[in-house]
């Protein structure tokens, strides 16, 4: 399910008094922003048919009991942020969608959502950068899609995803300037380390690990 941007390069916000309270009740994010960059036509094209496919998320893991095992476990990490267990299991299956979509570690998304919003939907960077991946308001004219709304968790997870695709691709692969690009502090250190250190030590997952360790764990006597 693997979505390369490198084959396919990859309302309006709340209005009025909405607006106004969203801004007033949410805490600035530690988001940088991710600079405007002319776009050829045909890289345009490519970002816009990638943030239009409708498709509904899923937990794209193939075998059912690595599945289960991976959403229970995100899901107990994640509990002390987001209490709200159903919620949990949508954000979690939408993430783990959107990352494998467009080609990225899920839990490397995990990592960059906690570094930019800490897993707040409707975060505000003092550079206005928006939502869970704090994705930057000038994207939406940038890709032609003027009626897509920043703080809806699919949208934002989309974008975000297909964006930092597209700063992959353009760096070839090199994840720590990727990085830099889309926190628009490119060639500094701080914000890819901050990021690959919360990738590591809160989101890292390797099944067969964990499967061992529950093994061990019930056969040792009670």
């Amino acid at each position: 399910m693997r979505y390369a941007l490198s084959v396919l390069l990859k309302r309006a916000f709340v209005q009025g008094a909405l607006a106004a309270a969203l801004a007033a009740s949410t805490s600035q994010a530690l988001a940088g922003a991710q600079q405007y960059e002319p776009l050829a036509a045909s890289v345009r094209a490519a970002l816009h048919q990638a943030v239009s496919d409708a498709a509904a998320p899923i937990l794209p893991i193939q075998d059912a009991g690595e599945r289960a095992q991976w959403l229970a476990e995100m899901s107990r990490r994640l509990e002390r942020r987001i209490p709200d267990a159903a919620y949990r299991t949508e954000l979690l299956t939408s993430i783990h969608y959107e990352a494998t979509r467009a080609g990225l570690d899920p839990q490397l998304v995990l990592g960059l959502i906690q570094v930019e919003s800490n897993f707040r939907k409707y975060a505000i960077s003092s550079a206005g950068a928006r939502g869970y991946m704090q994705v930057m308001p000038f994207w939406i004219k940038v890709i032609g899609r003027e009626d897509d709304n920043l703080f809806h968790l699919r949208t934002n997870l989309r974008y975000g995803c297909t964006i930092l695709r597209h700063y992959l691709d353009i760096e070839k692969g090199d994840l720590f300037r990727a990085l830099g690009r889309y926190n628009g502090s490119l060639g500094k250190a701080e914000y890819p380390n901050l990021v690959r250190n919360a990738w590591e030590r809160h989101w890292s997952w390797s099944a067969a690990r964990l499967a061992a360790n529950t093994d061990e764990a019930s056969a040792k006597p009670n």
